[in-house]
């Protein structure tokens, strides 16, 4: 069988020794080249598998290699070598289209583990299959989206999910994962929002037994869980800042402490992350810490409304109603014409969830076998702005109110939506959901009675 090749650039020597000793211990033939140029000379004439290049070299830095490689062999991954503590040139190189980075002096065990995970990767880019991944549509930007998906997931750069509420976040970052080197590991997603902030170190790190009152026995974190595969944090923004400063160093340093331990454990995990909110904003306003918005939004990824893709509608509709059926072992019902004219014009606020939603409920009440525009319960909206809670997201609708309605019974429809929105954010979660609202959960609980919200 023929041994994958490796090449290290490298101007220092004892550098080149050490990295190709180790390359030679995993199985692999190395070349080495001292500058760019000589390591741009070889890559014309040979096919690597892997390159490794340092950022620093007399005649050239590891940069110019980077651009080279993207746009000659961009199948090949290449890592830099840079200096510990210059992580700004890493994440410049990631941006680019680097696979990964080490930091001097090169840690043996993590050099290996990149290696390896480099090695994994596909030599033909996948676009991931709508049924597989879920992010169904041929829509103009979903094809995009989908190539997106397969370029970035062959990276171990952090990536930054952003779109609205019910457009399907997590579903990207499931496809990065298995379309990416990490699909054999664990993929562990956490709704950052919905973990009580005394809760959270413990929830991230773990804890060791007897850390604190109530710690009966050793726990282990979402970082360990998440060891050699993919760790999404959903709604990152909702972190507090006491913890993004601890979330900043792990991801820096790949490396986690549990509560009441002395010892620090490595970690291989790759960081995604998504929130509805504009997170730019929120570091504008100073609750959430900027080095930490560059250090997980290497790349973003913008998950478009279902409004922006209308024509996906037909496609999703016909796809939710036959998952229905198949769940409840019978017949699918007809959509009517007129019932598809309303899904393609209601604007959705709450995007491919909300639709679903809709169709849910317009499948248990429909009879004769269709489902009829009285079925889908679809308010009046228009195209303007939905009047909106601070934080809330907001969709592209506007109440209208029906002919004789009260501006008392307008408004309540107004809290009803924001209400339904925000416990389907949290997954019905009512304390979660009284936090995002900054209410009490009496509070909560009395709107929700009060407004005939089950």
């Amino acid at each position: 069988m023929t041994k994958h090749q490796a090449l290290i650039v490298d101007d220092e020597a004892d550098i080149r020794e050490l990295l190709h000793i180790t390359l030679d211990q995993l199985g692999l033939k190395v070349w080495e080249a001292e500058s760019v140029q000589q390591a741009i000379t070889l890559l014309d004439s040979h096919q690597f598998d892997l390159c490794l290049t340092d950022m620093r070299m007399p005649g050239g830095d590891g940069m110019t290699l980077v651009d080279h490689i993207q746009r000659h062999c961009p199948q090949m991954p290449v890592a830099v070598i840079t200096a510990h503590g210059n992580s700004d040139l890493a994440v410049e190189a990631l941006k680019k289209g680097a696979f990964d980075f080490v930091s001097k002096p090169v840690q043996l065990t993590r050099l290996r583990t990149m290696v390896q995970t480099a090695l994994q990767l596909r030599h033909d880019s996948r676009i991931p299959h709508t049924d597989e991944s879920g992010l169904n549509g041929n829509s103009p930007v979903m094809i995009n989206l989908r190539q997106q998906i397969a370029r970035v997931a062959r990276s171990q750069a952090p990536i930054f999910i952003s779109g609205e509420s019910g457009t399907g976040k997590e579903l990207v970052a499931r496809a990065i994962h298995y379309l990416g080197p990490r699909a054999n590991g664990p993929f562990i997603p956490v709704n950052c929002g919905a973990i009580p902030a005394e809760l959270m170190e413990s929830e991230f790190f773990g804890h060791k037994r007897g850390s604190f009152t109530g710690a009966i026995q050793d726990k282990q974190g979402l970082f360990q869980a998440a060891d050699g595969g993919t760790l999404f944090l959903d709604e990152v923004a909702d972190l507090p800042i006491a913890m993004q400063v601890k979330l900043l160093r792990a991801i820096q340093e790949k490396s986690v402490r549990s509560i009441g331990s002395q010892d620090e454990k490595n970690i291989d995990v790759r960081i995604l992350s998504a929130t509805h909110k504009p997170l730019h904003n929120e570091v504008l306003s100073g609750t959430f810490r900027e080095d930490l918005f560059y250090r997980i939004n290497v790349i973003e990824i913008k998950v478009p409304p279902l409004r922006a893709r209308r024509e996906d509608i037909p496609e999703l509709a016909q796809l939710f109603i036959a998952k229905f059926a198949k769940e409840s072992a019978t017949t699918a019902p007809k959509l009517s014409d007129d019932a598809l004219k309303a899904l393609i014009e209601y604007p959705f606020p709450g995007n491919v969830r909300e639709l679903e939603n809709t169709l849910e409920r317009a499948f248990t009440l429909c009879t004769d076998g269709i489902i009829t525009v009285h079925d889908l319960s679809l308010r009046a909206l228009t195209a303007k702005a939905t009047p909106q809670a601070p934080g809330i997201s907001s969709g592209s609708g506007d109440y209208i109110p029906d002919a004789g309605l009260s501006i008392d019974d307008y408004l309540a429809d107004i809290e009803r939506e924001i209400l339904v929105r925000v416990l389907e954010e949290n997954r019905w979660n009512k304390t979660a959901s009284a936090a995002k609202l900054g209410i009490s959960f009496r509070q909560l609980r009395y709107k929700l009675q009060k407004l005939g919200i089950d």
